[in-house]
């Protein structure tokens, strides 16, 4: 049994087919079908019940997935324990939402590399809910996401890391208007409604019992950001105070009274297998954001 076929198996039940995980891994489909069958001898049990068009895991092969995270979980976070108490080793796989790669996390990032230079760090980009999948899923060891919004992955534990604003956004040859009022009468560009932060604005907007006319929805804050400075049309959008600061092609206003919030968190499974690296980050991201009482 290697480590890496326990990953092989992992990525199967998270992509749903070979082929998927193939890609994920970065192996040909054939090494990952080796590696299934490798297992299969060792635990003399079959893992997938190939009869139908996509391999479904069987009796087995749940617990040999739920003991194959448990066992990649203690491994990873060998390195992360050991060696001195100031100096920390291994790896991190990061995610984050966009505002957190705009605003704090790089400062934080190089903060971080500076002090521990032998910590690895991986970055990787998405919305909140797809985030926190991945991070269940074993593919990422922490997220930078907003504050979960049910429905979300079991089994994730939070850290309250800084807040921020739900804005407005209208074209700024229109700063001189009431942007509220906008949001009635301008073709709407909706945040994805899949997105925790496109629910809580959905939300919002009927306990407001604001109507809009949407005109696009979008999972991309920069391409609506695009759209709205083209002219297009009015958005609501989270946005880190950094960037309200430097997004010149835009006029903002606080969207409600008093201007609706959303916490951003660190993402982590409960069991916590790389806490000290998690902490670490933490700290550095919360050194670098504006104060917030948890």
């Amino acid at each position: 049994m290697s480590l890496r076929a326990l990953r092989t198996l992992l990525a199967i039940a998270q992509h749903g087919s070979f082929v998927r995980a193939a890609d994920a891994v970065h192996l040909t489909q054939s090494a990952v079908s080796l590696h299934v069958r490798s297992l299969e001898e060792d635990f003399n049990a079959l893992l997938f019940d190939r009869s139908r068009r996509l391999p479904v895991l069987t009796d087995a092969g749940h617990i040999a997935v739920e003991r194959a995270r448990e066992i990649l979980a203690l491994y990873d976070g060998i390195s992360s324990e050991i060696g001195g108490d100031s100096e920390l080793r291994g790896r991190l796989r990061i995610g984050a939402i966009q505002t957190a790669l705009a605003g704090v996390l790089p400062l934080a990032l190089s903060a971080l590399r500076a002090q521990h230079p032998h910590l690895r760090i991986t970055v990787a980009s998405g919305m909140s809910a797809e985030l926190a999948t991945r991070v269940e899923a074993g593919e990422l060891d922490v997220a930078i996401t907003t504050e979960p919004v049910k429905p979300y992955p079991y089994g994730l534990a939070s850290t309250v890391l800084y807040e921020e604003g739900f804005w407005i956004i209208a074209p700024v040859s229109l700063a001189h208007e009431d942007l509220q009022l906008l949001l009635k009468s301008q073709p709407f560009i909706r945040f994805d409604r899949r997105a925790w932060a496109g629910r809580t604005i959905e939300r919002e907007l009927r306990t407001m019992r604001m109507r809009v006319q949407t005109s696009m929805e979008l999972d991309s804050q920069d391409a609506i950001i695009q759209m709205v400075s083209s002219g297009l049309g009015v958005s609501i959008i989270p946005l880190a105070q950094q960037q309200v600061e430097s997004l010149t092609t835009l006029a903002f206003e606080p969207f409600g009274t008093p201007q609706k919030t959303r916490r951003v968190v660190l993402l982590e499974r409960e069991d916590r297998p790389l806490g000290r690296l998690a902490s670490a980050l933490a700290n550095a991201v919360i050194a670098y954001s504006p104060h917030v009482d948890p």
